[in-house]
């Protein structure tokens, strides 16, 4: 048994495939808040390049790769799919693991499969500049790669924990000659409003989308960029999904379960969307399971409310239908930093609404159990976020050696760990706090939400 699978640069996918058609239902649009009707395109066009927001809204199934966007993805593309043969010995399990790694690219993680997409695209309409936010920097990072591949200037929001945690990511985009901002800042009139009532805020997610956004839409040549959540993201990422199934092939193997960790969703639906196609259009002879995993820091799919809200905190985007745990969320400074957004991809909660993909939160002291052991026996550091996986997937191999089931469990390792050495640090001096954040907190920020929005339980699309 091969130990890693690799394929060809000609077996680069041509395509990324799109959900939209294959949803079980229509996906809820987004919602102005001020005419409460949903966003005009020219609204959002202010923000997002044409051709991404075209991708946003299509109903065609299949979407041609630009060559030129093939071209770079051949650097790292396509990445090796892992059996883990090591971690199964070890566990002594009848379970077979595999995980496509995504660590291979010059950044590092999953992010430049569409941060290298959007920054083609702005590019050829003309902008000068993209802004944004990031984390734990990984997204950051992908996107301060991209612009530099197309000659873009790149304006990153940092979370100012994970500025302060993560120094080298922050050096990383600079590297590639990206302008970097821990966030809260004094640069937006978001960033602003926020050191006023909180001087020493951490920062989160939230936050920093506010500020990005603000920057893109007060300057001329200048566009945001997002790395996780919207629909256009998620698809550019099946190049995951697509590459896994034509490794599995060649073994004459398919899983019947597909994980991942999520913070907005890019990273798991880029794996699971290619399967979920057979599974609902192609009748796979398997009912293959959809696993999400995330942290009970920052439980969205678990513990958060399915409505209407906004992606960021100062309230400068559309309402989004998705689980989330309220827009003015400032999460515990967990590392994994990807992970700490208050919401969730639309299409990925419609399908967890739906009872199509099952979450599972983790905390963080476990998760990082689980990174060790598999570091252990695999090899490979993995960052934090996925680490919450690698726990799914040890637990389940272990209720496979319980019960005699031999299970194919597939996961995305989407980035590896070397700039996580600090959190590595803190869990083998036994300092990690295990961080869950409580229910009445969600409730207090949901109620505000509403109070906010009175008339937001009265629209018709998320019945």
């Amino acid at each position: 048994m091969e130990r890693k699978l690799v394929l060809g640069d000609d077996e680069i996918p041509k395509e990324w495939y799109n959900i939209l058609p294959d949803l079980p239902k229509p996906l809820p649009p987004p919602i102005d808040p001020e005419t409460r009707s949903p966003v005009s395109p020219a609204k959002l066009e202010r923000v997002f390049a044409k051709e991404l927001l075209k991708q946003e809204m299509s109903m065609e199934r299949w979407i041609p790769i630009p060559e030129e966007v093939r071209e770079v993805y051949a650097l790292w593309r396509p990445t090796p799919l892992y059996r883990a043969i090591g971690l199964e010995r070890y566990l002594k399990t009848p379970a077979k693991i595999y995980y496509k790694f995504e660590g291979v690219s010059p950044p590092g993680s999953h992010k430049p499969n569409t941060a290298v997409a959007q920054a083609y695209y702005n590019m050829k309409e003309g902008q000068e500049r993209l802004t944004t936010e990031t984390g734990a920097g990984q997204w950051g990072s992908a996107l301060a790669f991209g612009c530099m591949l197309f000659n873009l200037k790149c304006t990153v929001y940092m979370v100012k924990v994970s500025y302060n945690q993560k120094p080298y990511r922050k050096t990383m985009m600079q590297t590639w000659g990206a302008e970097v901002i821990p966030s809260p800042s004094e640069r937006t009139n978001s960033g602003r409003n926020v050191l006023k009532n909180d001087p020493k805020n951490p920062g989160s997610l939230g936050i920093a989308i506010s500020e990005a956004v603000e920057d893109a839409v007060t300057h001329e040549g200048t566009k945001y960029s997002l790395g996780s959540v919207l629909n256009h993201v998620l698809m550019h990422q099946t190049v995951q999904g697509l590459e896994a199934k034509k490794q599995l092939e060649m073994l004459d193997e398919y899983p019947d379960v597909v994980a991942g960790c999520v913070g907005g969703g890019s990273s798991f639906s880029g794996l699971f969307w290619p399967f979920y196609y057979d599974k609902v259009m192609r009748k796979a002879e398997k009912d293959t399971e959809f696993i999400a995993t995330e942290p009970m820091a920052c439980p969205t799919l678990t513990k958060g409310i399915y409505t209407y809200d906004h992606g960021d905190t100062a309230r400068l985007t559309p309402l989004l239908a998705m689980y989330t745990v309220g827009s003015d969320f400032i999460p515990p400074p967990i590392h994994a930093g990807g992970l700490r957004y208050h919401g969730d991809a639309p299409t990925l909660c419609l399908l967890a609404k739906e009872g199509l993909i099952k979450a599972i939160a983790y905390d963080q002291v476990s998760i990082f159990e689980a990174a060790t052991t598999f570091a252990r026996t695999e090899g490979i550091i993995p960052a934090p976020e996925p680490s919450h996986t690698i726990r799914y997937v040890i637990d389940e191999a272990l209720k496979c050696k319980r019960t005699g089931e031999k299970k194919t469990i597939l996961f995305n390792l989407c980035g590896h760990g070397h700039f996580d050495m600090h959190a590595y640090d803190e869990f083998l001096a036994g300092k990690l706090l295990k961080w869950e954040y409580p229910e009445g907190a969600i409730k207090d920020s949901i109620e505000k939400l509403k109070r906010l929005y009175p008339w937001i339980e009265e629209l018709p699309y998320l019945r």
